[in-house]
């Protein structure tokens, strides 16, 4: 693999980042939505925070293939 397609890559990665990240937020919205109504579903408040879960385990992987921990 060429130096390019590494750089591509990359940039592939940071892009997909942003959109999980932007997701992330609007899962939390979503979230402190229903709380603050007071009649929301548990279930889905539960379920809702899987994903947000989920989306951060993601990233956290995502970004490790970025920045790759370098022991110097």
């Amino acid at each position: 693999m060429n130096s390019s397609s590494k750089l591509d890559e990359i940039d592939v990665l940071r892009i997909e980042v942003e959109v999980l990240k932007r997701q992330h937020r609007d899962l939390d919205e979503a979230i402190h939505a229903l709380e603050e109504r007071g009649s929301a579903d548990m279930l889905t408040i539960r379920r809702l925070k899987k994903q947000k879960l989920a989306l951060k385990d993601l990233i956290a992987r995502l970004e490790d293939r970025i920045f790759p921990d370098i022991i110097a």
